[in-house]
């Protein structure tokens, strides 16, 4: 996995993820040019203490976090990795490592977060010692005080923006008082006064259970709780939202910012709130937990009470205002993963497996010490049943121990190119399950979230764990329950990439053209019927020009799937195309003209399999109403014609087929062309495309232009000739 210069870390920064639904959780677009920032303590993001390189940001990006999806998915990015004798936080590297290129030693690690992040979580609140009376923020009912709450919230004099260092130091006391609050109540206490005013998230469980989790000293199940309550807590005000905008803001930061919720709730309110959440400049507990910045004993109690402590009086408010608007809060469907078959990567995992994992987390050096409680707490969570608690912790994890690895060092394994397949199947590619996406945006019904995916998730963190473990785990790492899964780890191809989704389109739009022949058809005895079905000349002549295109195109497919005699049956079979589909294509860091082919491709192949789709219907819908003698004059006559254009259509829509997949296999050539080349070359395949796009309007039920259809395939398959004749296409350069 070559993640050389993809991993910037910046001192008072955070790793933001970009997702298609929030276009990332916080943070600006990136800068257009790499630079090294300087620590800001008005701006406590994430930094990378663990880390002795400190690495320039991604200037073609949105900042994000590593598993997060990229702007430009699969372009190679650009920047260079600039080492530092010093680390992060600008003290120097542990001993023995040279210019801070090697990985550093997990036990030597103390913190992940930059020092301004780490005083902001860890100190700030703090420091003001005075004891709060929970009766000044809770009234007699049981009701939040709000004025009580926001007054706390302090503000620049300069732009009146707030002021979160002052913000979090004045709140401090307030955390402090609604935690212990929460501890003095029995758990019917707490679902009698407040469990229905965690209605309106729609995951009134959750909140309960967090309510569980304060009373418990375990800071791992309150890192947890956090990030559960977090997600839950945004897709709720993305709900409430809703109620008076049409499309939720893509990021957080804005979503809280929003005139929408300040109308809801107000804007103090709403303030309160980014203190905690939301903004790279306050607390931003739920960015630094779900990108693995914070180890458990960082996160205190009382900021996971307290935001618990708001919900509740967010649901008082919201209360409030749907009785006086009369609204009513819809919630949005929770997303349902299908065809789980296609994410079956790796084996079911058994107890035995586990068993070994956990060995495994102790000794790897892939697992920070600091992090240890995590995994530990992920693999009891999948034994457990536990499936969506197991992946949210494991998650962040995974990507605290890749951005350890290679922030500290700029060598390259390709050992692991598989891994980041995995990782860009499973959390970025658009067509993919987006698993972080989802659950760290409070899409998924936790309670039902699936074993299957939660097995692949396990199973890929067990095959890291060995990877990164020395020679004397020599005996865990071949373990016979463990070397299937890394074998199904080292043969791992992207199943989600565009490239992949193209063969996946081509193989099923040929099985679809194999059904023509099942067709119900016009018994031979009665064709005469059907006037004019005897006139067959131009089909010919156009299965004669696709043989010769396919007579130029040998010297580019498998020797052994050519015949001279029938090139046509011989060669448009869906076993070459099966055969070209298995060649291993490169899918990370595809260069941008390479994703712009692959994308015309797709329409193309996704075009003729409507067409054939069509063909299908209509001839089967046109066959029955010959049979029952209720097609007049004008539709007996388009139905020949009808039959008549099946000839030809069938040869020339696996033609087509068969190119996408020869310019498949040589997409990378792509890069060869100059610009001029370039752009010819992207011509033609909108040609295609464009003929595609039209023979799919003309073989639509309304318009059976069967004609048109022929005349339009005529110069199409000219042009293709023309341009296999100067060979222009990508499977000449690739030779």
């Amino acid at each position: 996995m070559c993640f050389k210069g993809r991993l910037p870390i910046r001192a008072g920064s955070l790793w933001r993820h970009k997702c298609p639904r929030c276009r990332g959780c916080a943070g600006a677009a990136g800068r257009a040019k790499a630079e090294l920032p300087r620590p800001d303590p008005n701006f406590p993001g994430c930094g990378a203490a663990a880390a002795s390189t400190q690495l320039p940001r991604r200037p073609w990006q949105h900042a994000e976090g590593l598993l997060g999806r990229r702007t430009a998915p699969g372009t190679r990015p650009q920047t260079r990795v600039q080492s530092s004798a010093r680390g992060a936080e600008g003290r120097p590297p542990p001993p023995g490592t040279p210019n801070g290129r090697e990985m550093a030693l997990p036990d030597s690690v103390t913190t992940c977060l930059s020092q301004p992040v780490h005083y902001a979580i860890c100190k700030l609140g703090f420091e003001k010692k005075d004891t709060y009376d929970i009766d000044n923020i809770l009234s007699g009912s049981g009701e939040v005080c709000w004025p009580a709450v926001t007054e706390h919230v302090c503000y620049l004099e300069s732009d009146q923006s707030v002021d979160y260092i002052k913000s979090i130091r004045s709140l401090g006391p307030v955390c402090e008082s609604v935690n212990s609050y929460f501890k003095s109540l029995t758990k019917k206490q707490f679902v009698i006064q407040y469990a229905s005013w965690f209605h309106w998230t729609n995951c009134t469980e959750v909140f309960l259970e967090v309510f569980d989790v304060l009373q418990s000293t375990q800071a791992t199940e309150v890192a947890l709780g956090l990030m559960k309550l977090t997600s839950c807590l945004e897709r709720a005000l993305g709900d409430v939202y809703l109620l008076k905008g049409n499309d939720c803001p893509f990021l957080l930061r804005d979503l809280l910012a929003s005139e929408q919720l300040a109308d809801v709730f107000g804007q103090a309110v709403m303030n309160v709130l980014r203190v905690f959440i939301g903004s790279p400049h306050g607390l931003n507990l739920r960015n630094v937990l779900w990108h693995g910045f914070a180890s458990p004993q960082e996160i205190p109690a009382k900021y996971c009470a307290m935001l618990l402590f708001l919900t509740a009086g967010l649901g008082q408010l919201l209360e409030t205002y749907l009785l006086q608007t009369k609204g009513v809060l819809e919630h949005r469907p929770y997303v349902i993963f299908m065809s789980l078959e296609e994410l079956d990567a790796f084996p079911d995992l058994n107890s035995e497996i586990l068993s070994i994992a956990e060995e495994l987390v102790k000794l790897s050096g892939f697992v920070l010490k600091i992090m240890l409680p995590f995994w530990i707490a992920a693999l009891t969570a999948f034994k457990q049943s536990r499936y969506a608690d197991s992946v949210i912790l494991l998650l962040p994890q995974l990507e605290a121990g890749l951005r350890l690895l290679f922030t500290t060092t700029n060598k390259c394994p390709n050992r692991l190119l598989t891994a980041e397949d995995f990782l860009w199947d499973f959390l970025n590619h658009q067509e993919g399950p987006r698993i972080r996406d989802h659950l760290s945006h409070g899409e998924i019904n936790l309670e039902t979230f699936p074993r299957e995916i939660a097995n692949q998730i396990v199973g890929f963190a067990i095959t890291i764990l060995c990877r990164f473990s020395d020679e004397a785990m020599y005996s865990l790492k071949e373990h016979m329950l463990i070397k299937p899964l890394m074998n199904c780890a080292s043969c791992y191809q992207s199943r989600f990439h565009p490239i992949s989704r193209l063969k996946k389109q081509v193989l099923e739009c040929m099985k679809s053209i194999h059904l023509w022949p099942e067709l119900a058809t016009v018994p031979e005895e009665q064709e005469q019927r059907i006037k004019g079905l005897e006139g067959n000349a131009e089909a010919n002549t156009l299965v004669l020009m696709v043989s010769e295109i396919i007579s130029q195109l040998q010297h580019y497919m498998p020797q052994n799937c050519c015949s001279s005699d029938d090139p046509i049956n011989s060669v448009l079979t869906e076993r070459l195309l099966v055969e070209l589909c298995d060649t291993r294509i490169c899918t990370l860091y595809s260069p941008r003209p390479v994703l712009e082919v692959v994308v015309i491709l797709r329409k193309i192949s996704a075009q003729c399999h409507q067409a054939s789709h069509q063909v299908i219907a209509g001839a089967a819908l046109r066959h029955m109403q010959w049979l029952n003698k209720t097609l007049r004059s004008r539709q007996r006559h388009n139905y020949r014609r009808m039959l008549n254009s099946i000839k030809f259509l069938s040869p020339v829509l696996r033609l087509v087929l068969l190119l996408i997949t020869l310019e498949l296999v040589s997409v990378h050539s792509v890069c060869k062309k100059n610009p001029f080349d370039y752009q010819q070359y992207l011509k033609f395949l909108k040609s295609v495309l464009q003929y595609t796009e039209n023979l799919v309007t003309y073989t639509s039920p309304d318009k059976n232009k069967w004609d048109e259809t022929m005349e339009l395939t005529k110069k199409t398959l000219i042009k293709i000739q023309k341009i296999s004749d100067r060979k222009l296409m990508l499977m000449h350069l690739a030779t």
